[in-house]
């Protein structure tokens, strides 16, 4: 299945209406090769992505989830082996084909309306220009170090909790490149996981490189099982490889403020497009700063930051062509006509490079 690139506009995923009608016109005028379905963060913690994301461990009981308190697994209580059971027996059969059974890793229609308008846009009114569609999920490390045990530490310090994080969010990212894919067009999802940061950090010395691979790769597999193309998203400096080592196709990164964090890592960076990956290029800053720029100051800085790449030695044609525009992260909790500029941009952006 083919990759985008030659410089698309693409979005990460969250956006600050509260209802996803002007969300879809945004999307849908400023990134019509590569539409993604609307988060809406405002609507209330439902539409949180952690929660999106693991609603079905909410459902089964794993979690205690209530407004205005941090969720946390229930594996203090006395039927919590029951719950384990009953999970692990849905997962069993929705790994085996089973779409009912699939279907109760979906997100719920009262946690991403978002989703539900894009398949209905779609159902109604066609894909129009789209090339590809493109969904989120929550990334386990970001989940896993936002939840906690009943004892308080975090979940992704247990390997019980981190794998039923693992499971959930890669069943219902399988579930999403399902329901997206009925339309016939190539479908990616992010993991979208900005904690990776912690990773190598001295409040989190625990974390082992080789759990956050597996991790993040058997969400990756979930992706790949819905016939989905994975692609990954984190707006920190991170170690970039770790994606690449979990079989990501597609690095979304903030390259206005962390492309110094990607150019230490320019050999891997040249081997993973050598592979057939892309690069997303979050060049739009998603704060204040987006209006102090325009999309030829920021076509410039992009385009001095891939001379900075092939002078380390990554192929310049690779990273004309197997490249990205994007914000730099999501747009949910900003202004509104802030958010609106930086897709706007985006699409600026995108257009000055595709001209070349």
């Amino acid at each position: 299945m083919s990759l985008p690139g030659n410089f698309q506009a693409a979005g990460i995923g969250s956006l600050p209406y509260h209802e996803p009608e002007p969300a879809l016109d945004l999307i849908f005028q400023t990134m019509p090769h590569l539409p993604h379905w609307p988060q809406l963060p405002r609507r209330g913690h439902q539409e949180h992505f952690v929660y999106q994301s693991l609603f079905p461990l909410v459902h089964l009981g794993l979690i205690t989830d209530r407004e205005g308190e941090m969720p946390v697994f229930s594996d203090d209580q006395a039927d919590w082996a029951d719950r384990l059971t009953a999970f692990y027996s849905l997962y069993l059969e929705a790994e085996a084909g089973d779409q009912e059974a699939l279907a109760a890793f979906a997100i719920p229609r009262s946690a991403g309306v978002g989703f539900y308008a894009l398949l209905e846009h779609l159902e109604t009114r066609g894909p129009g220009e789209a090339l590809f569609l493109k969904g989120q999920v929550a990334g386990p490390v970001t989940a896993g170090l936002y939840l906690s045990s009943s004892s308080g530490r975090s979940a992704f310090y247990d390997p019980q909790l981190r794998d039923l994080i693992v499971k959930t969010t890669a069943l219902q990212a399988r579930w999403q490149a399902r329901e997206l894919g009925r339309f016939h067009l190539p479908v990616l999802v992010f993991v979208d996981d900005p904690a990776l940061a912690a990773y190598g950090t001295s409040t989190h010395v625990g974390l082992q490189r080789d759990d956050l691979v597996a991790a993040l790769a058997g969400v990756v597999a979930g992706i790949e099982a819905g016939g989905g193309l994975p692609g990954a998203h984190s707006c920190s400096g991170v170690e970039w490889p770790l994606f690449f080592a979990a079989g990501c196709r597609i690095l979304s990164f903030d390259a206005y403020n962390y492309f110094t964090s990607l150019q230490v890592f320019a050999p891997d960076v040249a081997a993973f497009l050598a592979a057939g990956g892309v690069l997303a290029w979050g060049i739009v800053p998603t704060y204040e700063q987006a209006w102090q720029e325009t999309a030829a100051t920021l076509a410039a800085i992009l385009q001095a930051e891939m001379e900075e790449l092939a002078r380390r030695g990554v192929d310049r044609e690779r990273l004309n062509h197997q490249a990205l525009v994007t914000p730099a992260c999501g747009t949910g909790v900003l202004a509104v006509d802030l958010a609106e500029h930086i897709y706007q941009l985006t699409a600026g952006v995108a257009t000055l490079l595709a001209r070349g």
